[in-house]
């Protein structure tokens, strides 16, 4: 049962560079030029129209953007919760500019010790990212630590958990490694059976329906879980619509400062119906969106989400921050 019909989430790519090498992303490989702020101060208003609750300001390195805590201040007026994922190598020298402007702040840390993430991330950040975290408990911040489980670091997660979560009392979200064209990985079915323990501790989240659609295979364009076309957007550094999903790109369609009618366009919903029925849409389980994708329809696989999401809201006290946002938006 459809619960939602419009766009929740949009994945906002500021720019598609990188200042990190990651051996399961081939983002940081493509040429890319940088967002523009008029096109981003319309986009977001024709966001909120369309229904979009969350802005993930994403890349690529987000922090790249100099004018990124300008958009962050601009949608928190609009009433959205923001969302920002990085390496850190940027984080000390803005992080009082970003100050309570970002919503749910991630720092990636895949591995417990300085070898083991920097070979993972492909430049030396572990440093970075251990001074990050200091600097953002000082300045009053509840970063995530975000950690992509593979079947290489997995057994990194205890350490993590142990000596950074636990005594900062910081959520530690597992996010399991995905595979696309060439690039990450599948996780075995002892890394998957490992990681449903992990799912039921303190202070841990990891989304139990991302566990349960590896375990069934991935999406199955029959029977389609995904649903990234109608429940995300996706923004190029090229203000073009991305349909149905960025990794995907089946087809890009330039903004022209007018998103509201372009996604609501006959071209555009022809692809949002084909959303998880493409013959390249067999097997996918990305989780940036089959997040959405679980939260907007009610099959057994919200179910697994919603418990994990409340725990995550319930830790974070994200709920009562949407609930401001919801009220800043009405006065608007």
């Amino acid at each position: 049962m459809r619960l939602v019909r419009h766009p929740v989430l949009c994945n906002y790519y500021l720019t598609y560079r990188c200042n990190a090498r990651c051996s399961f992303c081939d983002i940081w490989e493509r040429p890319s030029p940088y967002v523009q702020r008029e096109a981003v101060f319309k986009n977001l208003k024709d966001a909120r129209r369309l229904g979009v609750e969350i802005i993930d300001f994403t890349g690529g390195e987000p922090l790249l953007h100099r004018e990124l805590p300008v958009f962050l201040e601009y949608a928190q007026k609009l009433g959205f919760i923001t969302t920002v994922t990085t390496n850190a190598l940027l984080y000390p020298k803005y992080a009082e500019a970003l100050r309570g402007k970002i919503d749910m702040l991630h720092f990636s840390l895949d591995g417990a010790d300085a070898d083991t993430h920097n070979a993972i991330r492909g430049v030396h950040c572990f440093d970075h990212v251990m001074r990050s975290i200091e600097i953002a408990l000082e300045l009053g911040e509840r970063p995530d630590i975000l950690f992509t489980a593979t079947n290489h670091n997995i057994q990194h997660i205890q350490s993590i958990w142990e000596k950074i979560c636990l005594p900062h009392r910081l959520v530690l979200i597992i996010n399991p490694v995905f595979h696309y064209n060439d690039v990450g990985e599948a996780l075995s079915k002892e890394s998957l059976m490992l990681l449903r323990k992990w799912a039921k501790k303190p202070w841990v989240y990891l989304n139990e329906a991302f566990l349960k659609l590896r375990e069934q295979g991935g999406n199955d364009p029959q029977r389609p879980v995904c649903k990234a076309g109608s429940s995300t957007l996706v923004i190029s550094p090229d203000n073009e619509l991305i349909v149905p999903c960025y990794h995907l790109s089946a087809a890009r369609f330039p903004i022209r400062n007018n998103l509201f009618d372009l996604y609501n366009s006959p071209e555009v919903q022809k692809w949002v119906a084909l959303e998880g029925r493409l013959n390249a849409c067999k097997g996918c389980a990305i989780n940036c969106y089959m997040q959405p994708s679980f939260a907007v329809e009610m099959n057994a696989y919200w179910w697994l989400a919603l418990r994990s999401t409340l725990k995550y809201n319930y830790l974070k006290g994200t709920w009562r921050r949407y609930l401001v946002q919801k009220i800043k938006a009405r006065k608007l």
